[in-house]
């Protein structure tokens, strides 16, 4: 079963009166999207224990419900007031501010809900609690998204810009990775070293959604596009080939560094799915 099968058997619901409120937790879920956070967790697990493949799936699907959260607040009035996303009306367009706010508290705290119920062992459980509640809470994404809204019409250095983005992208990026090592049996240490690598994974991935916001139509790119004028952007502080560059370099660290590991071949195809082609 692919992930976007499993997905959508197992989207969240609840038996009520709302006349929307489970279309709503749907929406941006099965709005499409590249679910490359779930699948970076779900690959690490199927390259070192493919046994724990299929109870890997709610963990994954954990980490699918906190990012498309996320996703939602972000596009909120008071933060990026987006109207589109993964080529969708986003949520508070289609519904309203209200329903947009309770679907991504819904959804981030169903994440964990998922995660605990998962068929593993519970210490490994744990662990992956303790990750995705630490990269996707205050010491990740949420400083880099507070960051990324306080700075908004202020000027970043590189060195602060590469902070913001590896709390606001990258800690939830390099928690998957994590994950699906822990899941997958490793030591601290690989762990840790695993995570690292997805710090920089996800740095590279955010300099290339800077990339395509500047040179993309908002069709193409399925959300609104450039739209970073007034933020701290890495194509603004860089230049469009500054930023190509930049996103190329740490690409090619990420690879030597996974030159005698098994997950070399996920990592590598993923970045090629998701990094080369025109739509992030």
């Amino acid at each position: 079963m692919s992930f976007d099968e499993y997905l959508e058997l197992n989207l969240p619901k609840i038996d009520s009166f709302h006349p929307h409120f489970n279309d709503a937790l749907a929406w941006v879920l099965r709005a499409g999207g590249k679910h490359f956070r779930a699948k970076l967790l779900l690959g690490i697990v199927e390259t070192l224990r493919p046994e724990l493949t299929k109870d890997a799936f709610s963990v994954a699907f954990g980490v699918e419900c906190l990012h498309t959260y996320s996703l939602i607040h972000d596009d909120l009035p008071a933060m990026d007031n987006a109207s589109l996303r993964r080529g969708v009306a986003t949520l508070h367009v289609k519904y309203d501010e209200v329903t947009a706010i309770l679907a991504g508290d819904a959804l981030n705290t169903h994440a964990f809900y998922l995660i605990s119920h998962a068929n593993l062992d519970p210490k490994t459980l744990l662990k992956c609690i303790q990750t995705l509640s630490s990269d996707g809470g205050i010491y990740g994404m949420i400083i880099g998204q507070a960051i990324d809204c306080y700075f908004e019409h202020k000027h970043l250095s590189l060195e602060e810009l590469e902070f913001l983005h590896a709390h606001k992208t990258g800690a939830l990026i390099a928690a998957s990775m994590k994950m699906g090592a822990i899941i997958s049996g490793l030591d601290d240490e690989s762990c840790e070293q695993i995570y690292k690598i997805g710090l920089k994974l996800g740095l590279a991935f955010q300099i290339h959604d800077d990339i395509i916001d500047a040179t993309q139509d908002e069709k193409s790119a399925g959300k609104p596009t450039n739209n970073d004028g007034i933020k701290n952007s890495f194509t603004n502080l860089l230049g469009v080939k500054g930023a190509i560059k930049a996103r190329d370099k740490l690409e090619n660290e990420i690879l030597d560094e996974l030159a005698n590991s098994p997950i070399l071949p996920l990592v590598n195809d993923l970045i090629n799915k998701y990094l080369k082609e025109q739509n992030a």
